[in-house]
């Protein structure tokens, strides 16, 4: 359905001004959008090369799992990963990204450990054993920092696809539907002022006859 609004001069400044504000929103949505492109290919940049690095130190920690085991058999290499005290800990913080929340995952637990606390104790365990746990404490704290960034990636593509949304709804439909709004609105009152124009032509030859009789 087609709007309606009285073509009066306050029409025409309301028009204008949206069409100001509009302008305004559009340059800068796309100064947001073009940020937010640029921070995912950064954070993605990160994601590729955490990822690499995260298979390779997988593949460390599982050769050296393998070697503990042949040294000390699967069954003192299970007790003493079942010896270990707690569970590392994980706190979720929130990072702002040009208006973005993203969860910021600080593995304060998962860190390299003494023998005390990990649990196991030295006489049942050697180099192998600590090896193996170094190895996989160290793809734990990779394993949460790559979560963060590819959850990180996922918030921005989402909050990247809405702003192209809004961009492209003012640039196509707004802007366009004010600015002929405001060519319209124009057009009506040139249009009134000439009618107006004409018919006080039309009025002095009239009393100019008048005044002729």
């Amino acid at each position: 359905m087609a709007e309606t609004f009285n073509p009066t001069r306050m029409e025409l400044l309301k028009a204008k001004e949206k069409i100001k504000l509009a302008r305004k929103g559009h340059k800068l949505l796309k100064q947001k959008r073009d940020a937010l492109i640029l921070e995912f290919f950064k954070i993605l940049e990160k994601a590729k090369d955490l990822r690499g690095e995260l298979n390779a130190q997988m593949k460390k920690a599982f050769e050296s799992i393998a070697i503990a085991q042949a040294y000390h058999g699967s069954v003192e290499v299970e007790a003493a990963a079942l010896a270990v005290q707690r569970a590392p800990t994980v706190e979720v913080s929130v990072r702002n990204i040009m208006g973005v929340k993203i969860p910021s995952i600080q593995a304060g637990g998962i860190k390299e450990k003494t023998l005390l606390e990990r649990g196991y104790g030295a006489m049942s365990s050697s180099a192998k054993i600590d090896e193996t746990a170094q190895a996989f404490e160290k793809a734990l704290t990779m394993i949460a920092l790559l979560a963060e960034t590819e959850n990180a990636l996922k918030k921005l593509i989402k909050e990247i696809e809405k702003t192209k949304r809004r961009v492209n709804a003012l640039e196509y439909v707004v802007i366009p539907r004010l600015t002929e709004q405001s060519r319209t609105i124009l057009f009506r009152l040139d249009e009134i002022e000439r009618e107006s124009f004409f018919m006080l032509k039309m009025v002095k030859k009239k009393m100019a006859r008048k005044k002729q009789n």
